[in-house]
């Protein structure tokens, strides 16, 4: 819309209302009292619109499902599953979006995400999928050459490989009720969880990984777990949809089958923390 007609229009809803919504100063535009009452209950009417729109638009039987999902989870723990879906669901086309952002199920044209959080996903159907442990992981020659670590005196043995969202600290802790301030210790940073596991895998150092995106690596021998002990983390992963995709055939399909691999993913060895 053009600003000629858009200045028409809200000219036009003022008359019909027989209130100003704007203020105009020249070139500057700001909402008066009325308006900025009015605005929230506009807003929440056109969001309910979209919504049920959206709602008739769901797709019903076999199709395409519109997932996202994190990028280090995707590539990490579920491509390596996908063969095993498309064998059994051979007419179900997925489209896989990768963010670390929430959804907006209305705007985004998405019909499920795996997500990794607490589970607090107001107003849409959320199903824990796995929980999640974490545990320093080093190649099988570092880990031949200094041994396995216990506590923080262990640990001055390696060169440590540090993330932003898994800090040695949450081990250390949670583990073994010490601290080390990753700040003050030598190595490299990563602001990325599959980042800091690749850089193991290249023998950089040891590194405080997720379980869910190690576990492979650990299971071909490429990494070994370092330590016996393995912390729970408060954080899980979640399928997460909107009311609508109860309607779709391909969307359940999808959930059930991410459900039985999930339930087939053992935690690590040696898991200890809580709930």
């Amino acid at each position: 819309m053009t600003v000629s007609a858009a200045s028409l229009q809200i000219r036009a809803l003022e008359e019909y209302l027989r209130l100003p919504l704007f203020r105009r100063n020249g070139r500057q535009v700001s909402l008066t009292d009325e308006g900025a009452a009015l605005l929230p209950r506009v807003e929440r009417a056109l969001a309910e619109l979209e919504r049920a729109i959206d709602d008739s638009r769901a797709e019903r039987g076999s199709g395409g499902v519109r997932v996202t999902t994190l990028v280090s989870f995707l590539q990490q723990w579920l491509l390596p599953r996908l063969p095993r879906f498309y064998a059994g669901h051979p007419s179900v086309d997925l489209h896989l979006h990768t963010s670390t952002q929430l959804v907006d199920f209305v705007r985004d044209e998405c019909d499920a995400a795996i997500r990794y959080g607490l589970g607090r996903y107001a107003g849409l159907d959320a199903e824990k999928l796995f929980d999640e442990w974490l545990v320093p992981v080093c190649t099988p020659a570092l880990f031949a050459k200094l041994g396995r670590v216990h506590d923080a005196d262990d640990l001055r043995r390696y060169r440590l490989l540090h993330s932003t969202t898994e800090p040695w600290s949450a081990w250390l802790l949670r583990c073994c009720s010490d601290e080390l301030d990753p700040l003050n210790a030598g190595g490299s940073h990563f602001d990325d969880s599959f980042a800091i596991v690749r850089s193991a895998l290249a023998g950089h150092g040891l590194a405080l990984a997720r379980w869910s995106l190690a576990a492979s690596e650990i299971a071909s021998g490429s990494l070994v777990a370092a330590s016996p002990e393995a912390v729970k983390v408060d954080r899980s992963y979640w399928f997460v949809s909107p009311a609508r995709a109860r309607m779709s055939e391909a969307v359940r399909r999808f959930r059930e089958w991410v459900r039985a691999e999930a339930q087939q993913f053992p935690g690590p060895p040696g898991a200890a923390g809580g709930g």
